[in-house]
């Protein structure tokens, strides 16, 4: 009786990840509050982590030409985006289990539902951690360091929301860092294109979170939690929209500073219309839109 109750918990999905996804579908049993610890149900963070990398590698190929698009760090950081995304998911709901027993689309999440024990999350947070670890060190001494610095923003990230109402600021500071890596990894040092690149990269975050962070605008009012969702409010929309703007104008900065030229002002036009379509889409008093 009790080995079937739970059976049942651990299949049960979660209720923010999409329906039918494949953790749901084709995981083993055993491994699924695990897989939705790192949040490998729903892959979009993953590739929000990586984009940033992918990005800087692009960005000092353009500035020194005979170095070439770099596709085997390119791997390396995929797989480095694979597992700290899920390292800092795991991190998150172990500092977030008391907010996300309160929260509607977060308390089936595997902590709060008891899918998996506090030991057994650690456990695997510094496995995750560990494999991190092993593709950092393929980096050159200043990537490393860098990478390195990055571990302080994620540790802070998940309680930024209790104190300001920027907590979107700070997961812009941490998800974008990839892009400072993706440029050291291939020069070796800083220079200002990476910068803004990485600025870019920042508000583009806090344009998309503050979006996502509109479905638990009302849980998030009853528990005290801040975001940026709250503090817009009904502004959100021409607010997301200026971060947006900015993010563009940085990013073409970047492009212009590193020597790039008309095809990659041109090939702006793309992330900008799909931006611009985020935005006139938006609609603050429905949630759902917000997926």
């Amino acid at each position: 009786m009790n080995s079937n109750k739970q059976s049942n918990g651990v299949s049960a999905p979660v209720a923010d990840a999409q329906k039918a996804n494949w953790v749901d579908m084709w995981a083993p049993e055993f491994s699924r509050p695990y897989l939705r610890l790192a949040r490998l149900d729903r892959p979009i963070g993953i590739w929000l982590l990586f984009w940033p990398c992918a990005f800087g590698v692009g960005l000092a190929s353009v500035a020194i030409p005979p170095n070439g698009f770099d596709f085997q760090i390119l791997i390396l950081f995929f797989i480095g985006a694979l597992v700290m995304r899920g390292a800092g998911c795991t991190f998150n709901d172990l500092v977030d289990q008391d907010i996300d027993q309160k929260v509607a689309r977060t308390r089936s999440r595997p902590l709060p539902a008891g899918q998996v024990t506090r030991n057994q999350a650690a456990v695997f947070l510094v496995a995750q951690a560990l494999v991190g670890l092993i593709v950092l060190v393929r980096f050159n001494s200043y990537s490393i360091w860098l990478g390195v610095a990055s571990l302080v923003l994620v540790v802070i990230y998940p309680f930024m929301k209790r104190v300001t109402w920027w907590p979107q600021l700070f997961l812009g500071l941490a998800f974008s860092w990839g892009a400072l890596m993706g440029w050291t990894s291939q020069v070796g040092q800083l220079y200002l294109p990476p910068l803004l690149l990485y600025g870019g990269a920042v508000l583009w975050t806090i344009g998309y979170d503050t979006i996502y962070a509109m479905q638990d605008i009302e849980d998030d009012a009853l528990i005290g939690v801040k975001s940026t969702a709250r503090l817009f409010a009904k502004h959100t929309k021409w607010l997301v929209g200026l971060f947006y703007a900015g993010a563009l104008a940085l990013w073409t900065w970047a492009g212009t500073a590193a020597g790039a030229g008309v095809i990659f002002q041109s090939a702006m036009i793309l992330p900008a219309l799909i931006l611009l379509w985020q935005v006139i889409t938006l609609k603050f008093n429905d949630p759902a839109n917000a997926l």
